[in-house]
């Protein structure tokens, strides 16, 4: 498991849809809520094929305005190449860290 968290200055709206169009990935599910006041919270939930681990990985996005500034949290896993083992040659935190390359241009903190 592997975990990317950062600010944007884009609305949580905004990240799902850049992460949407710039991710290579199978999209499996999304849904957003409007909290009221301006704030929201939506989840992307990815899928990839690793061969480098033989195996599927899953990445959950996060991005929400609940507190001021947009947060988003990518959290990769299901990558370990065994069942013992947790090993997965960098392919979750390649996984994870791809959507912060994405946003890189738009993190504030």
């Amino acid at each position: 498991m592997s975990e990317s968290r950062f600010k944007v200055n884009l609305t949580p709206r905004d990240v799902r849809e850049l992460v949407k169009e710039g991710l290579d990935a199978d999209l499996i599910h999304e849904e957003s809520h409007d909290l009221g006041d301006g704030r929201e919270i939506g989840t992307l939930i990815f899928e990839k094929y690793f061969f480098r681990v033989k195996n599927r990985v899953a990445l959950v996005v996060i991005a929400d305005n609940i507190y001021g500034t947009t947060e988003v949290r990518a959290i990769s896993t299901g990558s370990s190449e065994g069942i013992i083992f947790k090993f997965d040659w960098g392919a979750s935190e390649d996984f994870a860290g791809s959507v912060e390359q994405l946003l890189s241009e738009y993190i504030v903190d």
